[in-house]
């Protein structure tokens, strides 16, 4: 069995604040546990950013397993989507308020 196979995510069935927990496998005794579902539901230009990254790195792609700089960058990046969601009330609303400001611009001078 490769270092870099994983399955899909399965759900430990335990709530956190807005849904589940789930663990992501990379093989049989190497994986991240309680991982957020909406941080591995989360898409960017509809794709499931961390899905993705992951299916490039199956050994049969690399011809090798992961190195630990790739293991420790898929934990970097669960934290980094986190920390997105975390703030995405606030983005939304910075991006409407510029939005708008800029908008009335528009009008005034049109």
């Amino acid at each position: 069995m490769g270092f870099c196979r994983w399955e899909k995510p399965t759900v430990n069935h335990r709530t956190i604040d807005r849904g589940y927990q789930l663990d992501m496998y990379l093989n049989d005794p190497a994986y991240w546990a309680n991982v957020p579902v909406r941080v591995w539901e989360y898409t960017s230009r509809g794709y499931q950013v961390i899905k993705k990254w992951l299916s490039y790195c199956e050994e049969k792609l690399l011809g090798r397993p992961l190195a630990k700089d790739e293991v420790r960058y898929v934990q970097e990046m669960v934290r980094r989507v986190a920390a997105i969601l975390l703030i995405e009330h606030d983005l939304d609303a910075n991006y409407q308020r510029v939005k708008g400001s800029i908008e009335r611009r528009a009008e005034d001078r049109g």
